[in-house]
């Protein structure tokens, strides 16, 4: 075999080589950009199913206190009327006692429902963040 045909042999290599080279390279980035754009993608769902279920959670709450507005106030005109129908100043003291042990016991029991609510409602609101966060770290683990 000759020099030159030794050269263009050479060349032909190359130029095979160098095409299959940048056509993996190629897929390969095509590839990687599909699975960032998949990625993207679920993490946009993610965050618009947390920010769903906070609206949810807050709506919950809204209510929950409207509610609760509503049975106070109703309560404190009850109260208002059975203590304009006391006899004497020892019975107002006692049903105001009463009525104050009353109106705190129910306060703490609606705060305690609403830390329940709120706490409910950020625990839905993280979960789908968290699971995309979990996957991340499961691929770059796998990665490794």
């Amino acid at each position: 075999m000759s020099v030159a045909e030794t050269a263009k042999s050479t060349v032909e290599q190359f130029t095979v080589a160098s095409n299959t080279a940048f056509k993996d390279g190629v897929e390969k980035t095509l590839a990687a950009i599909n699975e960032a754009n998949s990625h993207s993608k679920k993490n946009l769902e993610a965050v618009v199913a947390a920010v769903t279920a906070a609206a949810k959670g807050a709506e919950t709450v809204g209510a929950q206190a409207m509610a609760f507005s509503k049975k106070a106030f109703d309560d404190q005109v009850a109260a208002a009327r059975t203590l304009a129908g006391a006899k004497s100043v020892q019975e107002v003291v006692e049903l105001q006692t009463s009525l104050a042990r009353t109106f705190l016991e129910n306060y703490m029991a609606e705060v305690g429902k609403l830390t329940e609510t709120v706490s409910s409602s950020v625990k839905d609101s993280m979960k789908p963040l968290n699971e995309r966060v979990t996957d991340l770290v499961e691929k770059i683990q796998a990665a490794r």
